[in-house]
């Protein structure tokens, strides 16, 4: 289950429950590896007249026998946090490298400056300088990047795979923090800037590529599918936001 499968889920439980309409949706935040948290039994209990803590123990007996979900708790005041199972990452990673590529815009500076602006705010002379402060720069860059790591992983004949590791251990935390920013169901540029730095971060600690003379493994191989993933999703949200994601900065 991805934490997109995991919000309909809630969605559907809350339905089941007689609330077909949820007032601003269903928010996830991380609550550690595959686990996301979620306030809504408090948003739906004043509607349904009973306690936050009912409501959230009737979505939990909904949610727990779901696919995908290993354990569900409910906190002293009905707050809700889903584990999702062992697979929920390589369903994440499968689930973004499967979506449809968008047609890649032509490069304009002055125009990718302008809709980042009016998204995010920020001055047109900073925008245009290619550096770590510019965070439109950084998201770029970090697109090109991913760009960079799929052609050198063709040279090498190396295949990404999400089911080849799993990033569980200490040393995996720069992938457990980019796994959770691809996950996030949060604003366009927010998740993109998230992305972005988790991603250039995981790269500086833990090269996707094999270096010297390592050999391609499975941990590289399921890397490769990371640094894919979030390559995948920065051209997406730069395309929403009618911004150029070029394969070269």
């Amino acid at each position: 289950m991805t934490p997109a499968q995991l919000t309909r889920a809630v969605l559907s439980s809350a339905s089941e429950l007689g609330v077909p309409d949820v007032p601003g949706g269903v928010r996830l935040a991380p609550r550690g590896a595959r686990a996301w948290g979620t306030g809504i039994a408090l948003r739906l209990a004043g509607p349904a007249g009973v306690t936050a803590v009912e409501v959230a123990r009737a979505l939990r007996a909904r949610l727990v026998n779901a696919p995908g979900v290993h354990a569900v708790e409910v906190s002293a005041r009905g707050f809700l946090t889903i584990e999702l199972g062992a697979d929920a990452d390589a369903a994440l990673l499968a689930e973004i490298l499967q979506r449809p590529v968008p047609a890649p815009l032509f490069d304009d500076p002055e125009r990718d400056v302008a809709r980042w602006a009016e998204a995010a705010g920020g001055a047109r002379e900073a925008l245009l300088v290619q550096r770590e402060e510019n965070p439109l720069f950084r998201v770029r860059y970090a697109h090109a990047r991913s760009r960079a790591l799929a052609r050198g992983a063709h040279a090498l004949g190396v295949r990404p795979d999400p089911h080849g590791a799993r990033f569980d251990d200490a040393p995996a935390a720069p992938e457990r923090a980019l796994l959770t920013a691809l996950g996030e169901q949060v604003g366009n540029v927010r998740r993109l800037l998230a992305v972005a730095d988790a991603f250039l971060r995981a790269e500086r600690e833990r090269p996707t590529l094999p270096v010297g003379d390592e050999k391609p493994s499975a941990v590289h191989r399921a890397r490769l599918a990371l640094a894919q993933a979030a390559g995948a999703v920065l051209a997406d949200g730069l395309h929403r936001m009618g911004i150029s994601a070029p394969d070269h900065l």
